[in-house]
């Protein structure tokens, strides 16, 4: 957007406009240490005044995100400071709604709901696609370019900071309040039933026996991190969930995703056709991977995914280097044509078995007890890889061109060689089985012909090594 490059890029020495590595780096990545913060930060807030009024407020925080970027004139580190804030919004409403949705979904929908949280990122990234198309289109030369491209977004924070106050608040807060006969309305409403219906009463009284065994044997903060520590098999699996989520972003999605339109610019090929094409692509075959993770398994599934991604890495970067002309790229139109083909075959295999599936084994390989801390610190793993490929991409770029692609093709190949060994396949698993499974220390290339226990044996096993807690508090009251 030429409008956007005037006022704040910088002139090189004969006055033309560019972005320089560290402020390109800088503006984009920004984002993503806001997201980072706001994860961490917006969980206490939601435990005090609850679930959709703190989904409110941080929507309310992304509107001022949105300000203070629009207002923008000339100023480079606005805009930075502006898409921080923006990023602590983000980062808060994707824990935030995710929390909401398990809380209050009845159980036979609950696991399609969280899985349906890659879908509408895909399709929120979609839109933005084809908003930029059109702006560059209709108004290439003046501030309405990028200004409404930023203002749309006003629109969502809306529907959903206004919208979420009309529904009931999550029923688990709900109980948790005091607000018990709140909650029975809410599960009403939401299981369709009558306050005596049997399900309504189950859930009830899962709800509050769940609370009151969180109550008896959680301490604070610290005092349950030293637990998590020494729970069994607990380090194992923070290693692999942080490793996971390492891995999500080093498959090097992002890096069509951030920087395509600069890669494809280099191409000679529209570049803002060529994002729309590769978000359609994303958003649509994301609805495969919803299929393939309960038909296929976790684990095969990956593997696939890894071996797919990394094949299409090493054909885009060896065209990209060996064949293309980068300092004249229309007189070789067909290395750029191959590297646009490749490039959606690897959005194909991404969409479809690393982008929706690592947040379903996040919610599986944890014990319920340390649920919420391991997802916590996989996340953020997530988040902080994400700043650093977006940071440092534009230096890596300009000085290996598209070699990076031998970067991420390795990657891809680490990635399989960490799900081969150490992921344990948890397709038709209950949560308490998995669990089982990772403190019995089941063999992760053999686990999908694991035969799981008796339930009272697996009750046994889990009480013994602590990760029950249920069991955890009756042993509390006996105790008493």
């Amino acid at each position: 957007m030429p409008d956007y490059l005037s006022r704040f890029g910088q002139l090189d020495s004969k006055g033309q406009a560019y972005f320089s590595t560290v402020r390109s780096g800088l503006i984009v990545s920004l984002l993503s240490i806001g997201t980072l913060i706001g994860a961490l930060i917006s969980a206490p807030i939601a435990n005090r005044i609850g679930r959709k009024y703190t989904i409110s407020f941080w929507n309310l925080i992304i509107a001022v995100g949105f300000i203070v970027q629009i207002s923008a004139t000339h100023s480079w580190v606005q805009v930075m400071v502006g898409r921080f804030v923006t990023g602590l919004g983000i980062g808060a409403l994707s824990l935030l709604v995710p929390m909401y949705q398990a809380e209050t979904a009845p159980p036979w929908i609950r696991g399609t709901m969280v899985c349906t949280y890659q879908l509408f990122i895909t399709m929120g990234i979609f839109l933005a696609a084809c908003f930029n198309y059109g702006t560059v289109t209709h108004q290439r030369f003046n501030s309405a370019s990028w200004r409404t491209v930023i203002g749309i977004g006003w629109l969502f924070t809306i529907v959903l900071g206004f919208g979420i106050l009309l529904f009931p608040e999550s029923p688990r807060y709900d109980y948790q309040n005091g607000h018990q006969e709140r909650a029975r309305e809410t599960l009403c409403k939401v299981y369709g039933a009558p306050p005596n219906h049997w399900a309504i009463e189950t859930q009830i009284a899962e709800i509050e026996q769940k609370l009151r065994a969180e109550s008896a044997v959680k301490g604070n903060v610290a005092t349950e991190f030293v637990r998590m520590l020494h729970a069994p098999r607990m380090p194992y699996r923070i290693l692999l969930g942080v490793a996971l989520q390492m891995f999500q972003q080093l498959t090097g999605a992002n890096y069509f995703f951030y920087y395509g339109t600069t890669i494809f610019q280099s191409v000679g090929i529209d570049s803002y056709v060529t994002q729309i094409i590769l978000n359609t692509i994303n958003f649509a075959v994301t609805f495969i991977g919803l299929y393939i993770v309960e038909h296929f398994g976790r684990r095969k599934s990956l593997l696939a995914g890894s071996a797919w991604m990394f094949i299409c890495f090493l054909i885009f970067a060896s065209v990209g280097h060996f064949s293309l002309d980068r300092e004249h790229p229309q007189n070789t139109k067909s290395a750029g044509i191959a590297m646009i083909v490749f490039a959606c075959f690897f959005i194909l295999g991404f969409a479809t078995t690393w982008g929706p599936m690592i947040w379903t084994i996040m919610a599986e390989i944890f014990p319920s007890r340390y649920r919420a801390q391991g997802m916590a610190l996989s996340t953020a793993s997530n988040w902080l890889w994400n700043f650093l490929l977006a940071f440092f991409t534009p230096f890596i770029t300009k000085s290996i061109d598209f070699r990076y692609g031998y970067v991420f093709a390795a990657c891809n190949f680490l990635a399989g060689l960490i799900v081969y060994f150490f992921v344990i396949e948890g397709q038709g698993r209950t949560l308490e089985e998995i669990d089982t499974m990772y403190i019995e220390h089941v063999n992760p290339m053999t686990s999908s012909k694991w035969v799981a226990p008796p339930p009272e044996e697996l009750a046994r096993i889990r009480k013994q090594a602590g990760t029950d807690m249920e069991a955890q508090a009756a042993h509390v009251n006996e105790a008493q």
